[in-house]
């Protein structure tokens, strides 16, 4: 059992990135991307660390699995695909609208009822679907409305407002705070609003690689397993068809990872093993392939990891480079370069 007494909150201060990346064209570095990492180890030491892991820092969607676990510690009566869908930076596929949906139903509830901002699907092959059927953006199509149901069904389950369900002094994102704070193990830094108007908790890097291994190792029918079960179990809900974070979770057995924007990726296994990343600069091309370096220095099988490695970089339609790990973090790279 962790310690459920948080810490001071971690510095507001400009974070002392170092490199994490390059961007290698035919053997020369052209690019390199700055940010921070953190591994954990099962004990919860600090394993690997580059760059500023204690600086306040938005995780943007990275913290969804923590709203979640809040949620259904509030009494949301959610799992499987619905309850990843609570957690997800979804897609706009069919299947996130049918499932949002059918949240809002089982809440007696209506679309009209979120409080998301309207938006686009986030996948670039189902928007351009939606433009060429001159579809309107919608609450429904943007990518967190799954979280925004679940957040006002556990209020109306609770008998909580619901017009003003995103403010920081609701019970409902108190409750979140609250849980923000005990599984980071650290008080949060600052409050501002994310892209789809809910609360958004300044924490550390550290703190947020915590919070996602206490979640994977917590006890079974716990709320913290319950999330972490059912984004396993149901990766596709939890972001979509084609996504590299879901194809991730296909590939290491165990493994929970979310991504967030501004090149945010945290991941943890059960035995509570976990990485966390932030790129500078919010390069997503960066994201993946430093995080599965991470993860191998974290003891994840590298032939795992290998397609995660970075795409390559082309030169006349044929590959002459790529991104990779800066050799701090990945000695042995996952990839060789052009």
């Amino acid at each position: 059992m962790h310690n459920s007494s948080p810490t001071d909150a971690p510095a507001v201060r400009e974070p002392l990135h170092t490199p994490v990346a390059h961007l290698v064209r035919g053997g020369v570095v052209e690019g390199v991307h700055y940010g921070s990492v953190v591994v954990l180890g099962t004990d919860g030491q600090v394993r690997l660390q580059l760059g500023d892991t204690e600086a306040a820092f938005y995780p943007r969607s990275a913290l969804k699995p923590v709203q979640a676990v809040a949620m259904v510690r509030a009494g949301l009566p959610l799992d499987g695909e619905l309850l990843s869908l609570a957690a997800a930076s979804h897609s706009g596929e069919e299947r996130h609208l049918a499932g949002t949906r059918r949240i809002l139903e089982l809440a007696g509830l209506g679309e009209d009822d979120l409080r998301n901002v309207p938006d686009m699907p986030f996948d670039p092959v189902v928007r351009d679907a939606w433009v060429r059927e001159g579809r309107l953006p919608s609450r429904l199509a943007q990518n967190c409305s799954g979280k925004h149901a679940a957040m006002l069904w556990t209020a109306k389950l609770n008998g909580w407002s619901l017009d003003d369900y995103l403010a920081p002094e609701h019970p409902l994102q108190q409750a979140v705070a609250a849980t923000v704070e005990e599984l980071t193990g650290q008080r949060v830094a600052r409050v501002t609003v994310d892209g789809c108007g809910a609360p958004l908790f300044a924490i550390s890097l550290h703190g947020l690689a915590r919070a996602l291994a206490r979640i994977t190792s917590a006890a079974p029918g716990t709320p913290e397993a319950r999330v972490a079960d059912a984004m396993r179990e149901h990766a596709e809900m939890a972001s979509g068809s084609g996504r590299d974070v879901a194809a991730l979770m296909r590939a290491v057995p165990g493994l929970l990872a979310k991504d967030g924007f501004e090149g945010v990726q945290a991941a943890a296994l059960p035995d509570g093993r976990a990485v966390a990343v932030k790129i500078a600069d919010g390069a997503n091309r960066a994201r993946i392939p430093v995080a599965a370096a991470a993860l191998a220095r974290a003891g994840v099988d590298p032939a795992l990891l290998t397609e995660f490695a970075g795409e390559p970089l082309l030169g006349g339609g044929e590959p002459v480079g790529c991104v990779r790990a800066v050799p701090a973090l990945d000695p042995a790279p996952l990839t060789a370069c052009a």
